[in-house]
């Protein structure tokens, strides 16, 4: 049988139909399953049968989810989580355990900062922070208590690159962990597992999903540490609703050609906004002018769906622009269908410090933009529009 790519897997995969015979996966909203009798119960909470029990562990809805999502990155097994955070979350509360020290890179999303920084340590796990741009010090900073290199590439919102192979070969050195958040690129665009990842994580909630629609993550990767990891998202209970499982599982045969459109539209935006008099700088990892352009092309086979700039005047200038789009939307989402204009410094890194902000280069005139399948010219008119 012709071995097929895992973008027809994940429209081929279905995991479970009806008597019905549905081309299309059922919804199984039920919260438990029914017994063939009790020593079919015994065997399945022994774990001696294959099935489903309760829907807080597995249901078939889930189950098809995780397999595209394994299809897709290459994974040997997955997690489907009630969102991104509780994804991070889950993946580190579930491996380390108390006097464990995690080395993360600077440049991360507001919330998994806070997980470092405001949660972790009540239980006597600790942390250190490595600068991308200054891989040499990293291993430096592994101490004997280092369990876990935990990365996010492309970073939100700054759009820096970690070498995925250099990080693989630190891990490995070392016997770590390594986990990578790719969910600004995608299994479309990137596969971390290539390089050396142990785990991967992704917000569901962004570009799988594609439309704005549910909240919801995944935890892929290799077996041995999804079963410890499993251990605490059986019985702390951070689970995907089956809908919005069946819901992503849909969205995930439309990734490649989504995918495709938002990166088309970025690259021409970055472009556009390159020559624009009032924009002091633009990151973009597939414009020729990103300072790791080369490992952009090296790790990612399109530039993603995300623009970070950074308009002359500061914040007031960047709130005036904001003020003044007519069609992009202001939110703190992205990956959604509409293009979606974004303040980090006082919203999703708001809870940052100023010099925590500035040494991952959020300026108060930085605008992130997620930008969405319209018409490109369409986007670029209004943004024109607001800079002026």
């Amino acid at each position: 049988m012709t071995k097929k790519k895992p973008e027809t897997k994940a429209i081929r995969t279905q995991t479970e139909r009806s008597e019905q015979h549905e081309h299309s996966t059922p919804l199984f909203m039920t919260s438990s399953f029914v017994f063939d009798s009790a020593e079919h119960a015994r065997a399945l909470f022994a774990k001696e049968v294959e099935g489903n029990v309760y829907s807080r562990y597995s249901n078939p809805n889930t189950n098809e989810f995780e397999e595209k999502m394994c299809w897709l990155e290459g994974a040997e097994a997955g997690i489907a989580t009630a969102s991104g955070m509780s994804a991070i979350f889950s993946s580190l509360a579930g491996l380390l355990e108390q006097g464990d020290h995690v080395l993360a890179c600077r440049s991360l999303f507001g919330s998994s900062h806070q997980i470092l920084n405001g949660i972790l340590p009540k239980w006597g796990i600790n942390f250190s922070y490595g600068d991308i741009d200054n891989p040499e010090n990293w291993e430096s900073l592994i101490k004997e208590q280092t369990k876990v290199l935990f990365l996010e590439t492309p970073s939100n919102p700054g759009l820096d690159l970690i070498d995925l192979e250099w990080a693989g070969e630190l891990a490995e050195a070392h016997n770590l962990i390594l986990i990578v958040d790719n969910c600004f690129a995608t299994p479309y665009l990137q596969q971390p597992m290539k390089y050396g990842a142990d785990i991967v994580l992704h917000s569901a909630t962004k570009f799988i999903d594609g439309q704005g629609r549910g909240i919801g993550g995944v935890i892929v990767g290799k077996e041995k540490y999804i079963e410890e990891i499993s251990f605490f998202t059986r019985h702390s209970g951070p689970a995907l609703s089956p809908f919005n499982a069946w819901m992503f599982s849909k969205s995930l045969e439309t990734l490649p050609a989504r995918m495709d459109r938002h990166c088309d539209n970025a690259l021409e935006l970055a472009t556009f906004l390159e020559e624009q008099q009032n924009v002091e700088w633009v990151k973009y990892p597939h414009l020729k002018s990103h300072p790791q352009y080369d490992l952009a092309k090296k790790q990612m086979k399109k530039g993603g769906g995300v623009v970070a700039f950074n308009i002359s005047g500061g914040y007031q200038a960047a709130t005036k622009f904001l003020d003044k789009l007519e069609t992009l939307s202001l939110s703190a989402n992205l990956g959604d269908t509409r293009t979606i204009a974004t303040h980090p410094a006082s919203t999703t890194h708001s809870k940052l410090t100023d010099e925590e902000r500035a040494a991952v280069n959020i300026t108060p005139g930085m605008i992130r933009i997620a930008v969405g399948l319209e018409a490109i010219e369409d986007i670029k008119q209004d943004i024109d529009q607001a800079l002026g």
